[in-house]
């Protein structure tokens, strides 16, 4: 018996995923692949097994369109445990140190906080997908080696406190602490407990972590894998995702042919990569203008490939 056909056509388009919890990110793709039956699906940035939410995959010819995507910022909803702190800086880890944290007062979080917001440099988590002689710095940390990251500029535009919660386990008190936060990619939401317990003098930990949006995708986009196995389509074709992803320019009939022979066009003045749609909003290629040319960095329908 043959393989089955796949149930997304040649063009497919991009799967917004609610991911579960203790899933990996790889977990998430191979799933996928099975219930729509193609092994051409990637995804754009991970999340940790512990973290649930929005997770951004290409399915089919719009895998193409990933390492293009303008994904620089990132929501999260998070709970911040005070009071003590782990070896990956969350509550997978060994614990290093429990320190009481009631004593804490509001004003002093929210300055801890503060300080943790806008432009800031922070040295990422041990057991991030940071690569370290070309070796992931989780590899390293589990395997017993002592890593040692450099601090990196990051950008938290948003570090909001939303609830406090004091926990009395009867031989300590911790401090839960509910946030939001926006900030830029590369930005480690753990790091930032870390740093906050750090500053706070008890130490800190990240307990849950959602991620409520990636770049334009939010939670309202997100379908979780049993709604997908209920009704495998996609939540964007690849025309839809182009429009919602990238600014775009409308293009002639001529313009059309031009491009899905992978010449190029005359420059609008548009920066960064945008979209080339024709009027009835199907995306012929993705641009980027260059001196006098604007060029294709994807043709999205070929002529030949795709009819």
């Amino acid at each position: 018996m043959g393989r089955e056909p796949a149930l997304v056509d040649a063009l497919g388009g991009l799967l917004i995923v609610d991911k579960a919890g203790g899933m990996t990110s790889h977990d998430v793709v191979a799933r996928c692949r099975k219930i729509l039956r193609t092994r051409k699906i990637g995804h754009a940035g991970t999340l940790d097994p512990m973290a649930t939410g929005v997770l951004v995959l290409g399915v089919e010819r719009a895998t193409k369109m990933l390492g293009l995507l303008s994904l620089t910022t990132k929501a999260y909803s998070a709970t911040i445990r005070l009071g003590r702190s782990t070896v990956t800086d969350d509550a997978e880890g060994e614990i290093l140190a429990t320190t009481p944290a009631a004593h804490l007062a509001d004003a002093d979080i929210a300055s801890g906080t503060a300080r943790l917001t806008g432009d800031i440099e922070q040295v990422p988590a041990t057991v991030s997908a940071i690569k370290v002689d070309g070796e992931r710095a989780y590899a390293r940390a589990r395997a017993g080696e002592d890593v040692q990251l450099a601090a990196r500029p990051v950008a938290v535009s948003r570090f909001d406190l939303l609830a406090r919660r004091d926990i009395d386990t009867g031989t300590t008190t911790f401090v839960d602490l509910d946030v939001e936060v926006e900030c830029s990619s590369g930005t480690y939401i753990r790091a930032l407990a870390r740093d906050l317990g750090e500053s706070l003098g008890v130490g800190g930990h990240l307990t849950a972590l959602r991620r409520t949006r990636v770049g334009p995708f939010t939670l309202d986009h997100a379908r979780t894998l049993e709604s997908l196995a209920e009704d495998p389509t996609l939540n964007l074709d690849i025309d839809s995702a182009a429009r919602l992803a990238f600014p775009h320019r409308t293009i002639t009939p001529e313009q059309t042919e031009f491009l899905r022979d992978g010449r190029w066009l005359d420059p609008i003045g548009q920066p960064g990569v945008h979209a080339a749609l024709t009027d009835d909003g199907r995306a012929i290629a993705l641009l980027e203008e260059k001196g006098k040319r604007s060029s294709p960095v994807l043709v999205v329908r070929p002529r030949g490939l795709i009819d």
